[in-house]
């Protein structure tokens, strides 16, 4: 019966506990939750009150489509022509394209996968066993340094 009454008073005690963190955030005051405006400037400390306010250069929504277009233009004189245009895409087509007559066929368009077929197929069968499809698989990413310290 004792541990009855000792649970109850656990519950009742972290029902409590519960309400009391409820109502302690509900009772912070709005403005401080909410973040100040961009216009507004709130000093750090008292030693930086004195100093100007930094805020970070603002990026035009140009700037994207902007780099995008001088990418474009090769001959930079402010205007992309159909060769300009075309030109990445028939370098690619030219690699596909292996005899060179202007057609793509399946085998061409396909040529890593075939080869990675080939390569992969040790016995010449014409099919891959588990083993030899597990020496498809891709290289694992390189992880990336976390900081520029090299």
């Amino acid at each position: 019966m004792g541990r009855f009454f000792a649970g109850v008073a656990a519950c009742f005690l972290m029902m409590t506990g519960a309400f009391l963190l409820w109502q302690g955030r509900a009772a912070e005051p709005r403005a401080a939750v909410d973040a100040p405006s961009p216009d507004t400037a709130v000093p750090v400390s008292p030693l930086l009150a004195s100093a100007p306010t930094l805020r970070a250069p603002e990026a035009s929504p140009k700037s994207r489509e902007e780099r995008r277009f001088s990418r474009a233009d090769k001959n930079k004189d402010g205007r992309i022509d159909a060769e300009e245009l075309f030109a990445p895409r028939r370098k690619a087509f030219a690699k596909l394209d292996k005899n060179g007559n202007g057609s793509l066929s399946f085998d061409e368009w396909a040529v890593k996968t075939v080869d990675k077929f080939s390569g992969a197929d040790g016995d010449h069968t014409g099919w891959l066993t588990a083993a030899e499809y597990a020496t498809t698989a891709p290289p694992p990413p390189k992880r990336r340094n976390t900081c520029a310290c090299g």
